[in-house]
């Protein structure tokens, strides 16, 4: 349920209608527009009467949300949310570039990609430094150690990064290191960790479960919403199919689906999805056709010789390429390559 409340409402008018929801052992979360505040009511609504607040002068109308997700819904809140992060923005018209490698390896190599894919138009640097293999005996990442490589690279090159949480006992380390949290595909339904991220006061990447359905993946960013924490990002990283010729098939028409269901910002990887360099580029234009709000893009210096998914992997001038005539397809469409 949401409550509207009119132009005119006051703090004062705003701290009744939460008190009196919490009265009623549920919780408030609070949306601020333009025009008006709106109040997203969470909890099991069947001990709440909407006659309780259509009576107050201060509501304009109370408005149940039938979507099994509510405080990330369209109808919770109707214009997009834009996710800031040390200047970059996520949303908001313009298509935000992540780039870096799959696994941090090194704190020289970080700060020399990084270096690279700032200047090819990059506002994020991503890359991991625990990460979840199918083998046991891949590589797993630096973990902490490899945290201190992307701080470095952000020290010497101003670019916010984005590295991959994947156990709640790292939650601390990872969240003093990180400025965007990335929740991959073989999380995208550990509820556990995904409560305790919505504690964090960070942005979060939510990427798409490899069999997961839109509404089962909007109501995993319910999780992370409903404990307080709205800077979601979704990324869609393709699913997996019967097809066999890409790593994943890429799901680009859940772009389109996903902005009249939802206003959180939508970003695609198109590096996971194809599983091959060659791809990526193609699919990264298809994405930004289909209105996707940033990119996810692998990038290693030398992919050859890379430690996890070298073989989706493009060279620092290969990306610059591609986002040049990346550039040109977002312009096509209204929209403008980088975040900030």
């Amino acid at each position: 349920m949401i409550i509207v409340l009119r132009s005119a409402a006051s703090e004062a008018d705003l701290a009744l209608i939460e008190e009196k929801i919490r009265d009623r052992g549920l919780s408030a979360h609070v949306s601020r527009g333009v025009e008006r505040t709106i109040v997203g009511v969470v909890g099991d609504e069947r001990h709440i009467d909407p006659e309780a607040f259509e009576g107050l002068d201060c509501v304009e109308k109370v408005l149940r949300i039938l979507s099994p997700y509510k405080l990330v819904s369209r109808d919770f809140k109707k214009d997009d949310t834009v996710i800031d992060v040390l200047g970059q923005r996520v949303g908001g018209g313009s298509v935000a570039l992540f780039a870096g490698p799959c696994s941090v390896e090194g704190k020289e190599m970080m700060v020399e990609i990084g270096r690279r894919v700032k200047e090819a138009g990059a506002g994020f640097l991503r890359g991991g430094a625990y990460k979840p293999r199918t083998s046991p005996y891949a590589f797993q990442g630096m973990g902490e150690e490899g945290l201190e490589c992307l701080a470095a690279a952000r020290e010497a090159t101003g670019l916010p990064v984005a590295t991959e949480l994947m156990d709640p006992r790292d939650i601390e380390v990872v969240a003093r290191y990180a400025d965007v949290i990335q929740i991959g595909a073989r999380n995208m339904q550990n509820f556990r960790l995904l409560a305790e991220v919505g504690k964090l006061r960070k942005p979060v990447i939510l990427k798409r479960g490899m069999s997961a359905t839109i509404v089962e993946w909007l109501m995993s960013a319910e999780y992370i919403a409903s404990q307080g924490n709205q800077e979601i990002i979704l990324c869609e990283r393709g699913i997996r199919t019967y097809e066999t010729a890409t790593r994943n098939t890429f799901d680009v028409s859940a772009i389109p689906v996903l902005r009249t269901l939802t206003h959180l910002p939508i970003i695609a990887d198109p590096s996971h999805a194809a599983g091959k360099a060659s791809l990526v580029e193609p699919l990264s234009a298809a994405a930004i056709a289909a209105g996707a709000d940033g990119l996810m893009i692998e990038v290693h210096n030398q992919p050859e010789k890379a430690l996890s998914d070298g073989p989706q992997s493009l060279r620092p001038a290969a990306f610059a390429a591609m986002t040049e005539r990346l550039s040109r397809v977002a312009a096509a469409v209204g929209r403008r390559l980088g975040s900030s």
